[in-house]
């Protein structure tokens, strides 16, 4: 965002052209798996956006061939292994929760720019932007099921829900299968779809006349947005996905451990 704090980043990019923030996921080698450290810096990039009132559109995206892979099972499993009691894993994944939150009440308007792999978590990430573009070869996958653990990360489902439909997430949840982005547009987890090098330009249609509007008038139509939005959920359990996931993951990991388990 500033020098002093592009300095401290390692796997994400944050740069700041005018009132734009573009952010991007920065690991290319691991396919952009969002681990703690990442997570960490995700935070003192976007936490901070409501004070900046200069900062008016945010453009996430992701380096080298997918937008982002998911979270790091990788570390879920050293955590437990550390902590079987599952309380790393927690603070992981409240994390995560206060990611998403930080992208769903930021003043500034949120874009998704979209390609290759988008699974699991970094799908969450993506649900919780405000407006989303994907390239035509985009290829999305909610894995937890057939991983052992809830789909609990960020506190996605009710976004999940309220964007895309309970049947198609239902769907999606259960069967864990790929699908295409003319699929995710037709449920509106995407808003458009682009050939891959029209992109940039996709994101450039839409940030050139949000930033005609009045400065005062996008935050406001988000507040409002989001409060029917939330009005329009009994509850939400995203505050208690941190202890979903992690009691799910532990009792995942000690059955693979278990006599007889066997990889599915």
């Amino acid at each position: 965002m500033t020098a002093f704090t592009q300095d401290r980043l390692k796997t994400v990019r944050a740069d700041l052209e005018g009132p734009v923030l573009r952010v991007r996921l920065n690991s290319p080698e691991t396919g952009n798996t969002l681990t703690a450290d990442m997570l960490e810096e995700l935070l003192a990039v976007l936490a901070p956006l409501n004070d900046r009132p200069e900062i008016r559109v945010v453009v996430l995206s992701g380096e080298g061939d997918d937008f982002c892979l998911g979270a790091d099972r990788e570390e879920f499993a050293a955590s437990l292994g550390a902590d079987p009691t599952g309380a790393g894993l927690r603070v992981i994944v409240d994390r995560a929760r206060r990611v998403c939150e930080a992208l769903d009440t930021a003043n500034a308007v949120t874009v998704a720019r979209l390609h290759g792999r988008v699974t699991g978590a970094g799908l969450a990430l993506a649900v919780f932007c405000d407006l989303r573009v994907g390239a035509d070869t985009c290829r999305f996958r909610l894995p937890e099921v057939a991983l052992g653990v809830a789909p609990a990360w960020g506190g996605v489902l009710p976004r999940l829900l309220n964007e895309a439909g309970a049947a198609a997430v239902r769907e999606l949840i259960l069967t864990c299968a790929s699908f295409d982005a003319a699929r995710a547009e037709r449920m509106s987890l995407l808003h458009k779809v682009v050939p891959a090098d029209e992109l940039d330009a996709a994101v450039d249609g839409w940030t050139g006349p949000l930033l005609r509007r009045p400065p005062g008038a996008l935050p406001l139509a988000k507040q409002v947005l989001g409060a029917y939005s939330r009005g329009g959920r009994l509850a939400d359990g995203g505050l208690l996905d941190a202890q979903l996931l992690s009691a799910a993951a532990a009792a995942a990991a000690a059955g693979a451990a278990g006599p007889g388990a066997a990889a599915g």
